[in-house]
This record gives C-alpha cells, sequence and structure tokens, in this order.
C-alpha cells in the first residue's frame, strides 16, 4: 500500500507560485522587473541585500548605457546606408569607424565628456531623470500623467536593453562576415523542389 501512495504521489501535481523572499522581494515592484511571478530578477546577486541607493546607481547606469546603445544602433545603421557628416565622409562605416583615425573619435569623446559634466541628475526623482540640467530633458508633452511616465520610463528601459543586444548583434555580424544586416543582403529564396 505504501509503494502505491508513494508511486501515486510522483504524480501528482506540483505546488507553483513565486517564493517571496527577502532576496527577490526588495525590488519587485520596480519598472523593468521581468514578470510578476519572476519579480527582480538578479542571478548574480548584486543587490541581494536591499541597498536602495546601490539600485538606483545601478538602474542609471542600465539607462545610460542603453541610451548610448540606441545611439549607437541608430548610427551604426546611419553611417552603414552610406550618410556622413560634412568632412567624414572618409570615416568608414559600422566597427571600422573607430579605427578611422584619432580626429574622428575626439569629437565624439568630447560631446560625451561634455554631455556628461552637464547634464544632472534630479534629487529626489527617479534614476536617469536629468531635469535639473541647464535644458530640458525628459518624455516632454508625452507624459500628462503618472501611468504616462510609467509607460515611457518602461518602454525607454526594454527598449535601451533591447539595442544593447542590437548593437552587440551587428559587430559580432559585421566581424564575422563583413556583413551586420543579414536583411540586407541579396539571398535566395529557399526552393528544394522547383526544377533550376
Amino acid at each position: 500500500l505504501a509503494t502505491l501512495v508513494a508511486g501515486a504521489a510522483a504524480f501528482a501535481p506540483a505546488q507553483t507560485g513565486k517564493a517571496s523572499t527577502a532576496l527577490n522581494a526588495a525590488f519587485d515592484s520596480e519598472i523593468g522587473a521581468a514578470s510578476a511571478e519572476l519579480g527582480c530578477w538578479d542571478p548574480l546577486g548584486f543587490v541581494t541585500n536591499g541597498d536602495q541607493a546601490r539600485f538606483d546607481r545601478l538602474r542609471a547606469v542600465e539607462l545610460k548605457h542603453g541610451r548610448i546603445a540606441m545611439l549607437a544602433t541608430w548610427g551604426y545603421a546611419t553611417t552603414w546606408s552610406g550618410a556622413r557628416f560634412p568632412g567624414c565622409e572618409d570615416v568608414a562605416a559600422g566597427h571600422q569607424a573607430v579605427f578611422s583615425g584619432p580626429e574622428f573619435l575626439v569629437p565624439v569623446l568630447l560631446t560625451a565628456g561634455f554631455l556628461e559634466i552637464s547634464w544632472k541628475q534630479k534629487e529626489g526623482s527617479f534614476p536617469g531623470d536629468f531635469s535639473a540640467s541647464p535644458w530640458p530633458v525628459g518624455f516632454g508633452p508625452y507624459a500628462r500623467n503618472e501611468a504616462d511616465m510609467i509607460d515611457l520610463r518602461t518602454r525607454e528601459l526594454n527598449n535601451g536593453r533591447a539595442a544593447q543586444m542590437g548593437i552587440l548583434g551587428m559587430m559580432v555580424h559585421e566581424q564575422l562576415d563583413g556583413k551586420p544586416f543579414i536583411f540586407f543582403d541579396k539571398f535566395d529564396i529557399y526552393a528544394p523542389l522547383a526544377g533550376n
């Protein structure tokens, strides 16, 4: 009888549900949490102690990298299509632009340095809010209320995450075969039964 009960218990449905612990509960309600079931996904344990200041710092860095990656993705596609600023016609497209010479890299670094110094985080606001800067930076008329602000912040965070993967993928593809965009190449339609 005990064997029969043990065998039946092996096929019983397991109890499911989110395990709420102090390790993942501290930031489960933050914008960008993976899902309601997963909560704040932190596999490397960067914020397992619930330190809000550290979380805010890491979120600000994630936003900054996402913003840079969105601009990099846009610039990568634009220069690959042949568009150039006046005076930069000799700059190579894609990843090779880094090796075009310091005279082309210096303006980029100076602009990045200027923005790093001039854009200031607003005290007491969410990470990445640079509305304390000398000129207005923000979502403007698109954030009409708190729900709109949360929606726009979530979109910015997710688009930045996607752009980080996108720019990485384009650079890797370019290094593999010289073509970062597989959909720009001419390709033959796969038709195994067509008589050629």
